[in-house]
């Protein structure tokens, strides 16, 4: 039996992962808190952890691991930019992570962002919730016609792209590695990153964070947009200078902004602060302009994601127990 510490876990987590596992050979020790450093005591006796985006797996934390015996970090999230790999790498611990669930999830989340900003609707609902019927304020645009860019062209990017060709937009798109046989079966045109914010109407992120990609949209990034395009970002909140953010939110630059992901989102997002004040200025800045909307890092959330997410992370698990190859590609270290 592979006992496994789940940190940062939520009732669905537990559900899934659960399901998955359905067939035993794994003991589940559930934790609702991070692993960090802090923490990293608690997986005394598990043979490996799971963790997810915002838990901290530093080389602090991995020291501890290792010391403990723990032979496998999991990670049920695709990206591993809060794991220090140089350092498990020294230490001869495996980082796993998912490396495909649903794109599906992501990328329909990216567009009703898109759809809901552009046409109010969030706005609308609480007004009719309220008994207010006016429709004063709630006008938007045919999305028809108009043009969009998708900066990074991986699976979720692409469709998002296919999407929005539907709805019959006009797409750009940006990657340093090209998709051409895609782009030409869609009509979807490859430009430079500076034409794309120039020429679009509708921005939507879909890069990993890395050194390069940190802060790609930044008060230069922001200047060279059209006046009152959309932003959306479903992918990293560090993708985004919040600051040049706000800045071009209150000149106008910038007519929408939908965010499903959040630059200081750790120890906000997942949690119900609704009794509490709200320390992060900037988050709280953002709350205020009626042209933005934020959900708290839920574009993952469908069934289907999760049961991919559960089954590829039980996989590794299993594997690990048997002494079996890991899921393809999901290896780190």
């Amino acid at each position: 039996m592979l006992t496994t510490a789940v940190y940062d876990t939520r009732s669905y987590d537990r559900e899934f992962l659960q399901r998955a596992a359905a067939d035993g050979g794994i003991e589940w020790r559930f934790l609702d808190f991070r692993l960090a450093k802090e923490t990293a005591a608690t997986a005394q006796g598990a043979a490996a952890v799971c963790a997810f985006v915002n838990d901290h797996v530093d080389r602090p934390c991995l020291e501890t691991l290792a010391a403990l015996g723990v032979k496998l970090v999991a990670l049920r999230c695709t990206g591993f930019n809060n794991v220090d790999l140089p350092a498990a790498r020294e230490l001869k611990l495996t980082v796993s992570r998912v490396p495909v669930y649903s794109p599906y999830a992501v990328a329909e989340h990216a567009v009703g962002l898109l759809l809901a900003l552009n046409r109010r609707i969030h706005r609308a609902y609480n007004r009719v919730r309220e008994l207010n019927f006016s429709l004063d304020g709630l006008m938007g645009v045919d999305l028809h016609g108009r043009t969009a860019g998708i900066y990074g062209t991986g699976k979720i990017g692409r469709i998002v792209a296919q999407i929005l060709r539907g709805f019959g937009i006009r797409v750009l798109a940006y990657d340093p590695f090209p998709q051409r046989e895609w782009a030409r079966s869609l009509e979807v045109e490859y430009v430079d990153a500076s034409s794309l914010a120039g020429f679009s109407d509708v921005i939507s992120l879909h890069l990993p964070l890395t050194p390069a990609t940190r802060h790609v949209i930044c008060r230069e990034t922001i200047e060279l947009m059209k006046p009152g395009v959309i932003l959306i970002n479903v992918s990293r909140g560090a993708l985004i200078d919040t600051t040049a953010l706000i800045e071009g939110l209150k000149s106008g630059r910038l007519g929408g902004v939908g965010l499903d992901v959040y630059e200081e989102e750790e120890g906000i997002f997942f949690e119900d602060r609704s009794s509490q004040v709200l320390q992060d200025d900037e988050l709280a800045r953002l709350l205020t302009f009626p042209n933005v909307l934020i959900t708290a890092h839920q574009a993952f959330l469908t069934r289907e994601a999760l049961g991919d997410i559960a089954r590829t992370t039980v996989a590794n698990l299993q594997a690990l127990g048997a002494g079996k190859p890991f899921v393809e590609g999901s290896v780190l270290t």
